[in-house]
This record gives structure tokens, sequence and C-alpha cells, in this order.
């Protein structure tokens, strides 16, 4: 790995060893006498390979079923909608047009959860082959991330063991954009789908003007991608995934007794404050994100910067998930959240999170997270989608 460019397929290296007392850093900052030591703590080598998924254990969850919405059911709403947008609202075919009694509604835990979840109308966009579908199907656990709008460069992963590669799918979501700026730098799809050890899945008619909210689809709604999938890990694709997928999955979920990790967040605790550093870094319109705001507070989020002893905050380029019906409903009612109100998942995140008191939530800390990626940044901007319609 040089200057942050994209490792060729099939790359294998090992992860980035630990630097020793008095060593310097690539940027030049010496550690000094104290070692870095990994906050990761994940199995050897010999023990992952022994791994396997844990039984399926239902346990006293309340959620036990969720379905979504679509509108096979509702077709007078469907027909409400332009294909792409619907006036000046995010809401289309693709998400179905959920109104505040919908959402409120869908907070209020029940056995069966019944809530709208993307993927609303066969028309609403968001394409993808047969051939990918039906190997999708076969994913019992996931790493996936997605590049849309040309904005990034594929990060082939490091540091998974033979036995990982047999149980755990790489799939990355690219555009037509993105296909072919990776070609013009060599970059080509085999016959059979792969870069190096990625399945490249290229979507069609993505449903959203805003890349980033097209981002939010593979990101957040895993479960409906894979829908056989018991495990997912999801990875920015700003950053290279560099851990064994079994080990992360062992070390943070199944050590843990946990069913959702994801990272605190490194510079804020407060959701208020986040919305503020949105604003001032032009991330999103200050009318934006007052409004957002305005809805939590009326809704009754205080501004509290600890939640169980945690940040409230986090910071989600890597989300680690087993797919139960509680984390499924979780993932749903934070996507519908990043469609009403600003794509910025960090101001939505604390909001679903206390109003569905979620249960067995791993937040790592930052270090953890480091443990987990190459962070190589964003390539460039991406491309919007230009509607002429």
């Amino acid at each position: 790995m040089v200057d942050g460019a994209p490792l060729p397929p099939g790359n294998s290296a090992a992860p980035p060893r630990e630097l020793e007392a008095g060593e310097e850093t690539p940027g030049g900052a010496q550690i000094g006498t104290r070692v870095h030591r990994a906050c990761l703590k994940i199995l050897s080598p010999e023990k992952i390979q022994k791994l396997e998924f844990p039984a399926g254990v239902e346990g006293n969850v309340p959620i036990k079923r969720v379905v979504y919405k679509s509108d096979s059911g509702e077709h007078h709403i469907a027909a409400t909608l332009w294909p792409q947008y619907a006036g000046t609202t995010r809401f289309n075919l693709f998400t179905g047009n959920q109104t505040l009694h919908e959402r409120e509604k869908s907070f209020k835990v029940n056995e069966t959860a019944v809530v709208h979840c993307g993927f609303y109308s066969e028309n609403g966009g968001f394409m993808i082959s047969d051939d990918d579908k039906n190997y999708m199907r076969t994913c019992k656990a996931v790493v996936s991330t997605c590049a849309f709008g040309g904005g990034d460069d594929l990060y082939q992963p490091i540091g998974m063991l033979e036995a990982s590669l047999e149980k755990v799918c790489y799939v990355a979501f690219w555009d037509e954009i993105s296909r072919l700026a990776q070609e013009a730098e060599g970059r080509v799809i085999g016959d059979d789908h792969m870069i190096g050890k990625w399945h490249i899945v290229v979507v069609k008619d993505l449903p959203f003007a805003d890349q980033r909210l097209n981002g939010k689809i593979p990101k957040m709604l895993s479960h409906r991608l894979f829908p056989e999938a018991r495990y997912s890990i999801w990875v920015d694709s700003k950053s290279q995934f560099r851990r064994d997928p079994l080990g992360v999955l062992e070390a943070l979920l199944w050590r843990r007794n946990s069913v959702l990790a994801i990272s605190e967040h490194g510079a804020r605790s407060s959701l208020y404050d986040e919305g503020k550093a949105i604003v001032k870094k032009h991330k999103a319109t200050p009318e934006e994100v007052e409004v957002q705001l305005n809805q939590y507070r009326q809704d009754g989020i205080p501004d509290d910067k600890r939640l169980n002893g945690k940040k409230a905050l986090a910071e989600a380029s890597v989300i680690v998930r087993e797919h139960t019906p509680m984390t499924n409903l979780f993932m749903c009612l934070w996507f519908n959240e990043v469609v009403r109100f600003t794509s910025r998942d960090q101001l939505s995140f604390p909001y679903v999170l206390r109003r569905l008191k979620m249960p067995g939530l791993n937040m790592f800390p930052v270090c953890t997270r480091k443990d987990l990626v190459n962070s190589m940044g964003h390539k460039h901007k991406v491309k919007p989608l230009v509607r002429t319609n």
C-alpha cells in the first residue's frame, strides 16, 4: 500500500504491524516509550479456523417478525408518487410515502412490526441482475461496500483466512459511473463478476439524485439485499477492511452476546453538537438540520452526551451485525430517518437508538475501528445523477 493507492486484485498482505517503542509512524511521529496495543482482541488464526456460526437462538426479544410495506397493498400511495421525486420530498417509489403517523407508529415495539424499508415498488429502482440476486441469496455472511458516482477506488480486503473465504461473501455495489471509472484505470470486472476478492454488483436505476443517499441502501438495508444472510459487516468505500470477518464477528458480537456493533464517534457525543458541526462544515444546510433537530426535540430526545455509559453518537463507517428481527427493524427505521431528513446518518442514529431502546448493542471505541480498517480517504467527489424527467 503506497500513498493511499488501491491494492491490486488478490493482494493478501498481512495487516500493518504494531509499532515498537521509539519507532516512527509513516508520518514521522514518534511513539516514544509507549507500545501501541491493539484494541481489537481477536482470536488466533488456529482458533478462527475452527469457528462455526452459532446456532440461532430466538431468546426473549420483543420483535419476532418484521413485515415490509410495499405498493402491492397500497396502490393509492404509489399512484401519487413520481418514479424519482414527488415534489420536493425525497420519498419516491423506492421508499414509499411514509406519513408522520406511520413514522410514529413504527417505533411502537410489537411482536410483528410493519414498516417502510425501501424496495417499496418493483418500479422503484435499485435494479440488480438475476445472476447477482442468485449469488447474493447464497450468502450466509457478507462483507459489503459500495461506490456510486465514481468517488472511490476499490480496496482489496486483507487479513482473512481461507476458512472465512469459504464462508463469507465479499460484495461491492457499483453504478455505471463507477464501473466506467474503474475500467479506465484497468480494473475490469471478470466474467465471474469478480475483481480480486470482491464480487461486483452493478446497480441500475438508482432511486435518488443524491449519491450519498443511494449509498445508504447497501449500508443500512443489507438484510433486504441478502435475504438468507445471518451476519453482515459494512465497510465504507474510503476504508480497507483488514481483519478476518469470522474473527470480527466472534470478537464484537458472539463473545459479547451482542447483535449490533458500531464505533463511538471520535470527536463528539451529542447529536445536537453534531448538528452544529454539520452546518459549520457545510455538509447540510442550516434549514435542513434545524428541521430535523426541532423534530427530535419535540419527540423528547435530550441533549445527553452519554447513553448507558457510552457516547450517544456513533461513527458508522463500519457496522457489524446479526440479521435479527430487532436489528433489521432498527436499520429500517434508521434508513427512513435519513430519507425524511438529512442524509447525515450520525444525526439519526442516536434518535433511533433511544426511541427503539435497542438491546444487544456494542458501541466499541474508536481505536477498535482503527484496528478493523485502514482509512484511505475519499478519492474525489462523486458525480451526482442528472434527472432529465
